[in-house]
């Protein structure tokens, strides 16, 4: 692999270089909806420039002395964000690129590299606080042809692309993006079916898209599948009408797993001051073809083959500019010969009871796809409660703060995790400002290895540390 050489130095800032020009050249032109032409020029010409510039502290505190650890804290400071432009429409073809730069300063000797390059620290097999880690990137994170004609959508190349278990996770610096296609259609009923594929994976503190199933298993890909690459071929159902959203997934990973989801959500209107609604979700994963064998006779390794269920409900209600939300969810426990976790390697976090924290972004790093957090492991019960309030009605507008609970529970946890957040946020216009403070009890995780060991007992891949607390600071402008 060869990432982070030398010249990747002097690659980077001719990248950045580039980034600038471009931006001083894209801000100057009319950033217009994209509109019908009909030559190649007006194409170009007037196509739309959108993009943000973000500032992102983030300080981690982590208690590990029930280990016989030390605590430790490191934190970063980084700016960056994305510029991108959209051609407008010829013919139904439009073109669209996006670049992505995450840029730390003023940094400690303990770095937080989860809003850095992380990642690119973890394909080469070192620690995520290695000096490769530290340092700033750029990357043309989409490059993409689309096009449209009534209700068809088909678009190539590489774009940021939200599902419920292929997704950007936006809360760090830069989010994470695929290369492939996908062809859709949607009907004037408000049902959209389509289906595509799937090859590389850019997690989002990379500046490399990997192939996708390399992405989730590393060095042992070969080994688990049989295979050095994979893809995954996505096949979805939506539909929505005023009420209403239902949504069915399933992806299919030859030789690796499939996975279907789905989940449907009811809102009603009371009035216009207040509002309710109810959700169910449920997802079932299952190892397929050479995996199965392979993990199935590697317990110690493994836990056995993938065969992951769970299900949530949800309720909330909005009463003027108060909601609350109440959640629930189960992981079923696993079999024997199973392995005992969700495996969602893609920056998938589809839970009603996630929290800032939950299935975070180490699970998503290279390699680590059959890793999870506490909410996923089998076996665990989760319950959340968030309330939120926005202060309109003081005269002030913007401001708003979201305080989220969670616990969760499991029969070989030595105690339940529990999850506080508190977000105060204000935003005028196209600027944000968010302070996010995070604070875990018991904070948990699992390794790829089999889990129906009890934590803390000899061979258990379950871990819990005391104490995490995390805080963190976003400045954002969009354009």
């Amino acid at each position: 692999m060869a990432l982070h050489r030398e010249d990747d130095k002097a690659r980077s800032s001719d990248l950045k270089k580039i980034t600038m020009a471009l931006a001083s050249s894209l801000i100057a032109m009319s950033a217009t909806a994209a509109t019908e032409v009909d030559n190649p020029v007006d194409w170009f010409a007037k196509g739309e420039t959108h993009g943000n510039i973000k500032y992102y502290f983030i300080e981690t505190n982590k208690d590990k002395t029930n280990l016989g650890g030390p605590k430790t804290s490191a934190w970063a400071n980084s700016i960056g964000g994305k510029l991108g432009y959209k051609t407008a429409k010829l013919y139904g073809f439009t073109m669209g690129a996006t670049f992505m730069t995450t840029n730390p300063f003023a940094l400690p000797s303990s770095v937080d590299t989860s809003i850095i390059g992380r990642d690119n620290a973890v394909q080469l097999g070192k620690s995520a606080g290695d000096p490769i880690a530290q340092k700033g990137f750029s990357v043309l994170g989409e490059a993409y042809l689309d096009y449209q004609y009534q209700g068809l959508d088909a678009w190539y190349g590489r774009r940021v692309e939200k599902t419920p278990l292929v997704n950007p996770k936006e809360v760090r610096m830069i989010p994470s993006s695929v290369e492939g296609g996908d062809l859709s259609y949607s009907f004037e009923s408000g049902l959209k079916i389509g289906g595509g594929y799937l090859d590389k994976f850019k997690q989002r503190t990379s500046s490399r898209f990997v192939n996708i199933v390399e992405h989730a298993l590393g060095t042992k890909t070969e080994v688990i599948t049989g295979h050095k690459k994979g893809n995954v071929l996505p096949a979805y159902l939506e539909w929505r009408d005023a009420h209403h959203t239902v949504r069915l997934y399933n992806y299919y990973s030859k030789d690796f797993m499939n996975l279907t989801y789905f989940d449907a959500v009811h809102k009603h209107e009371v009035n216009k001051d207040f509002s309710w609604s109810a959700g169910l979700q449920g997802m079932h994963q299952h190892g397929i073809g050479h995996s199965r064998g392979v993990m199935e006779g590697d317990i110690a390794s493994y836990g056995g083959k993938i065969n992951g269920r769970f299900f949530g409900l949800k309720v909330g209600a909005k009463y003027a500019d108060s909601s609350l939300l109440l959640a629930y969810t189960n992981v079923l426990g696993s079999r024997d010969n199973e392995h005992n976790s969700l495996a969602l390697p893609w920056d998938g976090t589809p839970l009603f009871t996630d929290m800032i924290t939950s299935n975070d972004l180490f699970t998503s790093n290279y390699g680590q796809g059959l890793t999870s957090s506490g909410g996923y492991i089998a076996g665990t019960s989760g319950i959340k409660a968030g309330y939120t309030q926005k202060y309109d009605f003081t005269g002030v507008n913007g401001f708003k703060s979201v305080l989220s609970y969670a616990y969760y529970n499991n029969s070989n946890f030595i105690k339940a995790q529990q999850d506080v957040n508190l977000v105060l946020a204000y935003s005028i216009s196209d600027f944000s400002l968010a302070l996010k403070g995070i604070w875990v009890d018991n904070n948990t995780g699992n390794s790829a290895a089999d889990a129906d060991v009890k934590a803390g007992e000899t061979g258990a891949s379950i871990v819990q540390i005391d104490k995490l607390t995390q805080y963190r600071v976003i400045a954002n402008w969009k354009f």
